[in-house]
């Protein structure tokens, strides 16, 4: 799958829904019926990040949920990238990308949502074939004036922001013409999942999915 491929199917789960949730999961127990209460709120893109031991784990269980589409965040090695798409994740994003990670996601046929935080680092993805990227970490790196100043150059890279991504900026970025989603973890808070409030999570995934853009 070339970048350019992967960059296509990429544009295809950031169209699902404004907001994709980033996911952090800490208990196996509550991967499926957090992805539920998600989907059925309206938001069928979910990442799952690589950050806890159970990760892989949840993504299998995510990973056949009615209506969802699973995917692997926080992809730093090929390793990842083999044992993500063998757990049955349908996507990978990364806070940032190396040659060898692209070309893990190229042989295993994972599409890649890289990231990127500067012009050099976008133009440098652009020309290896992506024109959809992460842009991480977003409001540290300048929130949605930054991504609207890369525009005016480089318009056609399109981008996912996702790093302080609040209900309360959202807006700011997805009313920007480059950017066609934005990712999120307010949707999924850790206090809510641990009490398996899950009527709470889909609420909060309804107002996130209600979004213009």
């Amino acid at each position: 799958m070339t970048p350019s491929e992967q960059s296509a199917a990429a544009r295809k789960v950031c169209a699902l829904a404004p907001i994709v949730p980033v996911i952090v999961v800490r208990e196996v127990a509550h991967a499926r019926p957090l992805a539920e209460a998600l989907v059925k709120g309206g938001l069928p893109a979910l990442e799952v990040t690589l950050r806890t031991p159970c990760a892989l784990d949840a993504i299998r269980a995510m990973a056949d949920v009615d209506g969802g589409m699973v995917g692997a965040g926080t992809l730093l090695t090929p390793a990842d990238v083999k044992a993500a798409k063998a757990a049955g994740a349908k996507f990978g994003v990364s806070p940032g990308a190396t040659e060898r990670l692209v070309k893990a996601c190229e042989d295993e046929g994972l599409p890649l949502l890289p990231g990127a935080a500067t012009a050099s680092e976008v133009m440098k993805l652009y020309e290896m074939g992506f024109d959809v990227l992460k842009f991480f970490p977003a409001e540290a790196s300048g929130g949605a004036p930054a991504i609207k100043a890369i525009g005016a150059p480089i318009p056609q890279v399109s981008f996912c922001p996702t790093g302080g991504v609040s209900l309360k900026n959202a807006n700011d970025y997805l009313s920007l013409p480059n950017v066609l989603c934005a990712g999120g973890s307010w949707v999924a808070p850790d206090k809510l999942v641990q009490a398996g409030d899950w009527a709470g999570i889909e609420a909060l995934a309804a107002e996130a999915a209600a979004l213009p853009r």
